[in-house]
């Protein structure tokens, strides 16, 4: 019974990383495709001002997930990480000069600098996702089992594929859908438009994906399969084509702080019917959550933290994008600096 607690534990742990985290990489995607210096200065303006506040606390989503993976279900951890080491190891890289990238863009004046890292940024917001997917699609096809050798096969897969592709989507999908918001509220008017309109085309290339993936999973995951036509995993299918609907609605509408919510459904949704799906295996059809457990007072110290990081951790990480989304984090600009003005506003000068 704690062992799927824990598991639950663990799925709306990479539901919250893929929403959240997913955004961020989205705003990489759409910084890459932005276009030249010129084109795509307005979008790359919009994209910096939205993400600075809030883009690293997302990645404690992520650390998270490793350390119930790790602590929680040891054994499942050694074999992903044994078996799928290299995709891993190029999502990690990514994850680093990603934010490399991001962080000395913004900071280096000369114009070869900041297109220099600007490429590495958005290259990065591309790789990093694909490779997170692929290695979850070999998770998810039972090509990685225990005392399996690492190899192309357990991450180039078809079911891989399609999962990385998925994530892209997935990424380009929610980046759009929160920018566009992001444009309205820093009253970018001609970004408004801008995102709305690729948002729609995302939403269109991940509702595509999503039933060719379909097909895929039946023939190379057929458990999976099963389990998103069938019980609880076709239930959060069905939210998600729901939600999937309502977002599209209100696209076509004035976007707002609704599609935002929308959208997140339609992420959250899918990976939690990719969860159900698995049940009641951690890895189809070699390795249950019971199997994979680790120490029964390990597990109970796990739901212990959870609780703690509910009553902690979740309310001050929801604040902060709550401040972040009404405009209360805006970081002080050049010309702000050069006013001379105090932190307290009162018009006198800093030291020196």
């Amino acid at each position: 019974m704690t062992a799927d607690l824990v598991a639950v534990v663990l799925l709306l742990a990479v539901a919250a990383y893929a929403c959240a985290g997913g955004t961020d990489y989205g705003a990489g995607f759409w910084d890459l495709t932005s276009g030249g210096a010129v084109r795509g200065k307005r979008p790359r303006w919009l994209i910096d001002h939205a993400m600075a506040p809030v883009w690293e606390v997302n990645n404690v989503w992520l650390i998270f997930v490793f350390v119930i993976m790790w602590t929680g279900f040891p054994s499942f951890f050694q074999i992903v990480f044994s078996a799928l080491w290299l995709p891993l190891a190029l999502a990690a890289v990514g994850l680093v000069l990603r934010g490399a990238g991001f962080a000395f863009r913004k900071a280096t004046r000369r114009l070869a600098g900041r297109r220099l890292y600007g490429a590495v940024f958005a290259v990065a917001s591309l790789v990093t996702p694909f490779f997170l997917g692929a290695a979850v699609g070999g998770v998810a096809s039972g090509r990685v089992t225990a005392g399996s050798e690492a190899g192309a096969d357990a991450w180039s897969n078809p079911t891989s594929v399609m999962f990385g592709l998925l994530a892209i989507a997935t990424t380009a999908f929610l980046g759009a859908v929160f920018l566009s918001g992001d444009a309205r509220r820093f009253e970018a008017l001609d970004l408004i438009g801008y995102f709305r309109r690729r948002a729609l085309a995302s939403l269109v290339a991940l509702a595509a994906l999503a039933v060719i993936t379909l097909f895929v999973t039946h023939e190379d995951a057929p458990h999976v399969w099963h389990g998103l036509t069938h019980g609880i995993g076709l239930v959060f299918v069905i939210i998600a084509g729901v939600a999937t609907l309502a977002t599209a609605w209100l696209l076509l509408r004035t976007p707002g702080n609704w599609a935002r919510v929308t959208a997140v459904g339609v992420v959250a949704s899918a990976v939690i019917a990719w969860g159900m799906a698995q049940r009641p295996y951690l890895i189809p059809t070699s390795l249950t959550v019971t199997d994979g457990a680790g120490a029964s007072g390990t597990l109970t110290w796990l739901v212990v933290v959870t609780l703690v990081a509910l009553v902690l951790v979740v309310p001050a990480v929801v604040l902060l994008y709550w401040l972040d989304t009404h405009g209360e984090l805006e970081g002080l600009t050049d010309a702000d600096l050069r006013k001379g003005t105090s932190p307290d506003g009162d018009g006198t000068a800093g030291p020196g």
